[in-house]
């Protein structure tokens, strides 16, 4: 289960007992909020696309959307998601709780400057009912990631 592999991931920083787990569904944004208790724009919602063919994970604002023009001006290609049936495969955790730890190895792992607005940001752990509460500098710490983009606009 991927939660597990959460879990496991997390030892290595002393947080994997800082994991909330929910009896209710945390697999959306609106869910994750009434699930953390905090609004929508603190969930920190894990996107995962095919970049040359690459499995790469973008964690963003949870009010917010890829802008398809920032995307290409920082990959130089397309925003292309992967396909729903693919994710789990790909990335390592299925769809509705998708994030950026324990992922596979092959994965990299992209933090969007939306987050930065918030003291405090609650990805997912690897299942549709998880989330843990993070600052930005302990999401820098223990998500592996490769550098900071602007690849996002704010829907609201």
């Amino acid at each position: 289960m991927s939660i597990e592999k959460v879990k496991e991931y997390l030892k290595q920083y002393n947080m994997e007992n800082q994991i909330l787990e929910f009896n209710i569904s945390s697999a959306t944004v609106k869910e994750a909020a009434i699930a953390v208790g905090c609004s929508e724009n603190e969930i920190a919602k894990t996107l995962s696309f095919l970049l040359n063919d690459k499995p790469i994970l973008i964690v963003v604002a949870g009010d917010c959307k890829i802008d398809n023009t920032k995307f290409k001006q920082e990959f130089n290609t397309k925003a292309k998601m992967i396909p729903f049936e693919q994710v789990e495969k790909l990335i390592g955790h299925a769809v509705g709780g998708v994030c950026p730890f324990g992922v596979n190895p092959d994965v990299t792992t992209y933090l969007d400057e939306s987050l930065k607005r918030f003291e405090h940001i609650y990805p997912a752990c690897g299942s549709s009912n998880s989330a843990i509460k993070l600052t930005i500098l302990e999401l820098e710490k223990i998500s592996n990631y490769t550098k900071w983009v602007d690849v996002s606009k704010i829907t609201q």
